[in-house]
């Protein structure tokens, strides 16, 4: 009967990189699919009052759902790097460092979607009330993005890193 210790010594890596990959799937899809229905919410007051203003409405909607773009990248290049998309699985020391490397984008992304969509979901406000403005309300959004974009670039450089 094999102890735990030697599963992890055979298996370790592959599970941590699976988490790993996991993690940059799930947390920021979790995000995004809150911040756009946050930002929904705001968009329909906005619509019924205009319909007009759907098309400008929908941008503002649409920007919290980048950070759950970003983590689904980050897992299929862990995917294809662990073997799981014709790699080779990894040890357990490799499998750690995916684990970690997805860490950024999945705390970031988790995070800064659903700040995002706060940020844009006011800007519905400038749509309502000022629509030749509205892209105003974007760049405010488009600011939080920033961090999530930063963490995502940070993710893929250690990705890219593990040899």
């Amino acid at each position: 009967m094999k102890t735990f210790m030697d599963f992890m010594v055979q298996n370790g890596g592959l599970l941590f990189a699976l988490l790993g990959a996991g993690l940059a799937t799930f947390l920021p899809g979790i995000g995004s699919a809150k911040g756009i229905g946050i930002v929904g919410e705001a968009a329909t007051g906005v619509v019924t009052e205009d319909p007009d203003k759907f098309g400008k409405a929908l941008i503002l909607q649409l920007l919290p759902g980048t950070q759950g773009l970003y983590g689904f990248v980050t897992a299929i290049l862990i995917l294809t790097r662990i073997g799981m998309i014709g790699g080779s699985a990894p040890d357990l020391g490799k499998g750690f460092y995916y684990f970690l490397a997805a860490l950024p984008i999945a705390f970031a992304g988790w995070k800064s979607a659903i700040s995002q969509a706060k940020t844009a979901a006011s800007g519905m406000t400038i749509l309502a009330k000022k629509p030749e403005h509205v892209m105003k309300g974007v760049l405010f959004a488009v600011m939080v993005e920033t961090y999530a974009l930063l963490a995502f670039v940070a993710s893929l450089l250690m990705i890219f890193n593990i040899k």
